[in-house]
């Protein structure tokens, strides 16, 4: 199996951010923390953690079936709000450090690239040094930059993705990290985790489908995390929209076709949800996604939806037979 949504912290890059850390630590009664700016996060383990560990995740992988990897940039250090000369030098960082954990491990992990997003033309040069210098198979973004998706700044970077060929995939970072915190009621409960992420990932498929990015830019390749968030829930209703509201009376959006041309990793944890995304998107739209070792992640091989043809969809999503592990 094919895993492409697993995160990681990587130990090289702590303080490359300057005063903005990230900086992982313990208090004195050895309950770790973890600071990204003003954000700290309580009794998360990194350190001797699959997170940071490679043993320890090579271990988890083998638990789980996971043959091969993609290993993606922990999203509370995405800095996507921060001064772009800082964003732009702690990317190149975090992409040269990300390249050496691929490159001990080339027939199990591969590696994708953190963009500052804040700077479109800046995130279009490194993708393109991290994929043709570095190997680096795709691009992990955020939803909050100060832009949506369908927003024309972002063609560059679209344009630059479909002529390197790889994907873009779209994972959520926690609400008002490094950026506003628009509704302080989503951290109770946590529910910048869980609600928050849904609300961001809907947002997304929708700005990409409404604002005609697949349009515009036929071959590109676009994944989002946790099935699109409430994409498949609202389908029928975002299509309706798409169909009536003043704004489409021109431009008509077929959104129920859009879902197909999107990609979505298959990491919804409930087997009502994955059966409506499946209905809904199509089987060859799915990837694995594990996020492993993360809260939600599945701790047995059975809690897995390991379905072969999404090893085949992954394949293809990452171009893996043009690649160096193609023996997978």
């Amino acid at each position: 199996m094919i895993d492409v949504h697993a995160h990681v912290v990587l130990e090289g890059t702590m303080g490359c951010a300057g005063h903005y850390g990230p900086e992982l630590s313990q208090d004195e009664q050895g309950t770790p923390w973890f600071r990204a700016g003003d954000y700290v996060l309580h009794g998360v383990r990194y350190r001797d953690s699959p997170f940071m560990d490679v043993d320890r995740r090579l271990a988890l992988m083998d638990h789980l079936g996971v043959d091969l990897q993609m290993l993606s940039p922990n999203p509370i250090t995405y800095f996507h709000h921060v001064e772009a000369a800082v964003a732009i030098d702690y990317c190149t960082w975090h992409n040269n450090e990300m390249a050496q954990v691929v490159s001990g491990h080339p027939d199990r992990f591969v590696g994708s690239v953190q963009l500052p997003m804040q700077d479109i033309d800046a995130a279009c040069r490194e993708l393109r040094r991290a994929v043709s210098d570095l190997g680096l198979v795709g691009a992990y973004i955020g939803t909050d930059f100060g832009r949506t998706f369908d927003d024309p700044d972002l063609d560059a970077l679209w344009e630059t993705a479909v002529e390197l060929d790889v994907p873009i995939f779209i994972h959520p970072a926690p609400a008002g990290i490094d950026g506003p915190l628009r509704d302080p009621r989503i951290r109770k409960f946590d529910l910048d985790l869980s609600l928050g992420f849904l609300f961001e990932e809907t947002m997304a498929v929708a700005c990409l489908l409404y604002g005609g990015v697949l349009d515009r830019h036929p071959e590109l390749d676009v994944c989002l995390s946790h099935g699109g968030g409430a994409a498949s829930f609202m389908a029928q209703r975002l299509h309706h929209a798409g169909q009536t509201r003043p704004w489409a009376k021109e431009h008509p959006v077929d959104v129920l076709g859009g879902l197909r041309r999107l990609w979505f990793d298959q990491h919804v944890a409930d087997d009502l949800a994955f059966e409506l995304l499946t209905t809904r998107v199509g089987a060859d739209r799915l990837v694995l996604g594990t996020n492993l070792a993360g809260w939600d992640a599945p701790t047995e091989p059975e809690h897995l939806h390991g379905d072969p043809r999404f090893t085949h969809n992954a394949r293809r999503l990452l171009r893996l037979d043009r690649s160096p592990v193609a023996g997978h």
